[in-house]
């Protein structure tokens, strides 16, 4: 009994305890805790890829831990879509600010787009990469006479929504402070919708609750069959719309036509 007291005073006697009652829970948790997933295990190397990336790449303008500085924007809660929109299109990481960063050549793979992609959405939710079932007609297999249709509704949402700013075939036009709104028919489907959901630089963000994915479909399809349209003559000026074609009237054609009448009066005037 002595003895036992003895070794229960002994001054290594808390720390072995400690210890012990360490690897009971430790032991008891890794059998109780279900195993963890492959698929959660791709993630979480993923999100660690992407980190690194950050850190490298886009850290000195956004912040070590996506807060944002007076460079760059916060990224939290902005989404995986923001990211894979603004680096899938080359405008990110930018070399200097500008009053809008225009698209590049693309210097990351896919793969490290996307792991960047989930890094960022791991400090915030928000609007994830879509699938292509949320914005292509083709994956959901319509009839010739409903794709007609979509492609029709989705000009009247164009025009309602989109067209003030970027022409009525998706041309592009020049905005306020050296801003522009870029051309759609340079633009891939999954930007387009990830910049309808995202709202990038002076774009508006359209909410689901605004347009659908079925309307945001709708209008890409739309996009993608004025592209295809073929010209049948004359120049198409950017396909700004009717805008710039009245623009170049007024100054080729009726300011031709102040020079010529200048012209013939003075040599009218000449010859009396």
């Amino acid at each position: 009994m002595k003895k036992s007291t003895n070794l229960r005073r002994h001054a290594a006697a808390r720390p072995l305890l400690l210890i012990l009652a360490l690897l009971v829970v430790g032991l008891s948790y890794s059998v109780v805790s279900p195993p963890r997933s492959s698929a959660e295990t791709e993630t979480t190397l993923q999100i660690e890829q992407g980190k690194d990336i950050y850190m490298t790449t886009c850290s000195s303008c956004h912040g070590l831990g996506g807060e944002g500085t007076t460079q760059g924007p916060t990224l939290i809660g902005v989404g995986a879509a923001s990211v894979d929109f603004q680096m899938g299109t080359g405008r990110m990481p930018a070399s200097r600010l500008e009053a809008q960063i225009r698209a590049r050549k693309v210097n990351y793979t896919q793969e490290q787009i996307e792991a960047v992609a989930a890094y960022v959405a791991s400090l915030g939710p928000g609007p994830g990469i879509p699938e292509e079932s949320q914005y292509s007609l083709d994956a959901l297999n319509l009839a010739e006479d409903e794709k007609a249709l979509a492609i029709a509704r989705g000009g009247a949402l164009f025009r309602a929504n989109c067209s003030a700013c970027h022409g009525v075939l998706g041309g592009g036009g020049a905005m306020p402070e050296g801003k522009f709104a870029p051309n759609l028919t340079d633009t891939t489907p999954v930007h387009v919708y990830e910049a309808v959901r995202t709202g990038p630089q002076q774009m508006p963000m359209f909410s689901k609750d605004v347009l659908t994915d079925q309307s945001v479909s709708e209008i890409i399809a739309y996009l993608e069959a004025a592209d295809e349209q073929p010209n049948y003559g004359g120049l198409t000026m950017g396909d700004a719309g009717p805008v710039a074609e009245g623009w170049w009237v007024f100054i080729v054609g009726i300011g031709g036509l102040s020079i010529v009448a200048l012209w013939i009066a003075r040599k009218g005037a000449r010859a009396r």
